[in-house]
């Protein structure tokens, strides 16, 4: 196989101009259906291989999209990229993913780079930073070129443009009034870090969730904790240790939730029958929780699909932005089942 066979040699070879053969190559309308095949026919069996970079130059389209995500750590984001891919793969499309590790430093220069290789369309999910300092110059500037841009959880501040989104809000919501109709009199909150929009936006639902009930928010019954079961440890003792000991415990994610069940479990504590418990993500892992644990779907896999989707219905054609807001899912299991 020869691998150093060009557009230029094939061209020689049917005598006619480079850009015939590239459409060929790229099965383009323009060029006569058995041209096409005669002329693949050969590319193949030369061993012609595709220069990504010169056929995006001649036909400005490099097939190739940028996905900027905050990280890929977590259930959420790899459900969100598989879901991106099932769709796009199959439409030809390669995906470069970056991970910002939410700063917004980082975010930018991967901006500038996937713009310098031409990348068809960026998907992105803000970096915390970028979300809570509304730094949004860099993907300003890349609206402005008229690029396809669609944002997934984090919408951008203030500019009107294509979302995918589910909201956090409404789950953790839901979540606390399982609880309150479960007959749970003094719940906790196990709350993410501060400053995280996911952290704040569960809170703010657990919190308007009781005032609908006619409830306060206790204090002594939220316990800070990051977004890694061993954080929750230490937490869901503190928890357990108080005074007044909560009956019930919503957290900011399910890892933190399945190291309480743990931690419980330990000081032979029965969940539901004393302390129920509904985490948030439905990450595969709450199936297989003792118990199984009760959980908010953000419906993460669709959130990948219906943005990519959104891009394919229109990458030819300019039309006003679209918001796709996805409800969330209260995924009940024996976690919280108290019988009454």
């Amino acid at each position: 196989m020869n691998n150093s066979v060009s557009i230029k040699d094939i061209a020689k070879k049917f005598k006619c101009a480079p850009s015939t053969i590239s459409r060929a190559l790229n099965d383009h309308p323009a060029i006569n259906i058995e041209t096409r095949k005669t002329i693949q026919e050969y590319a193949l069996k030369v061993g012609y291989q595709k220069n990504t970079l010169s056929l995006s130059l001649l036909n400005n389209c490099s097939m190739t999209l940028g996905l900027i995500l905050p990280s890929i750590t977590h259930y959420h984001e790899s459900s969100i990229l598989e879901g991106m891919e099932e769709i796009l793969l199959k439409s030809g499309y390669l995906l470069n993913i970056c991970v910002s590790n939410e700063s917004h430093t980082i975010e930018k220069e991967y901006i500038d780079r996937l713009l310098a290789n031409r990348v068809d369309g960026l998907f992105i999910s803000m970096a915390q930073e970028s979300y809570d300092q509304q730094l949004g110059e860099h993907i300003d500037r890349v609206i402005q070129r008229a690029l396809p841009v669609i944002f997934i959880d984090r919408p951008n501040h203030g500019v009107a443009s294509d979302r995918v989104v589910t909201d956090d809000y409404q789950g953790a919501f839901m979540a606390t009034q399982h609880l309150v109709d479960m007959g749970c009199q003094r719940i906790a909150h196990l709350h993410g870090p501060s400053g995280i929009s996911v952290s704040q936006q569960r809170f703010l639902g657990f919190q308007d969730c009781l005032l609908a009930n006619g409830r306060q928010v206790e204090e002594d019954l939220i316990q800070y904790v990051h977004f890694s079961a061993e954080s929750a440890i230490q937490a869901t003792r503190n928890l357990m240790q108080s005074t007044h000991k909560p009956d019930a415990i919503f957290g900011v994610n399910d890892e933190v939730c399945i190291a309480a069940m743990f931690v419980l479990r330990e000081m032979g504590i029965s969940v539901p029958q004393e302390v129920a418990i509904v985490g948030f993500d439905d990450i595969p892992l709450a199936t297989f929780g003792h118990p199984p644990l009760s959980s908010v779907s953000r419906q993460s896999r669709r959130i990948g699909e219906e943005a990519a989707k959104l891009f394919l219905s229109k990458k030819d054609q300019k039309l006003d932005p679209v918001t796709i807001s996805l409800d969330p899912k209260l995924i009940i299991r024996e976690s919280s089942l108290r019988s009454s």
